[in-house]
């Protein structure tokens, strides 16, 4: 089993949603975070003052699936939340070594 945990712009969110549900994915969390990579954030002009904004919002999807399903949910998510631009993001993979599921007990690939 593996833990995948995407790191995208926040208005791409119902186009990954829409690409992970279309493979079969029957369940992610979505959290929204604030952070920078090479972008190093932006300025901003408010009321006449201009100020930098060093954390970016974005959105952070993370995903418990089968092996087998690894390839196709980054080509999914790749697809679905690029823009061709900087900060569109980065998809992390873990191993995932065990799993529960709290209301039936079942383990590992039957807790998905």
């Amino acid at each position: 089993m593996k833990f995948v945990s995407a790191i995208i712009k926040p208005f791409k969110l119902d186009e990954v949603r829409e690409a992970l549900s279309n493979l079969g994915v029957q369940g992610i969390t979505v959290t929204e975070v604030k952070g920078f990579g090479r972008q190093k954030g932006h300025t901003e002009l408010y009321r006449g003052a201009e100020y930098v904004v060093d954390f970016l919002p974005k959105v952070k999807i993370e995903i418990a699936i089968q092996d087998d399903l690894l390839d196709q949910v980054i080509e999914a998510i790749e697809k679905s939340a690029s823009t061709g631009k900087i900060g569109d993001g980065k998809i992390f993979v873990f191993n995932l070594e065990q799993v529960y599921r709290i209301r039936t007990g079942e383990t590992g690939v039957e807790a998905l």
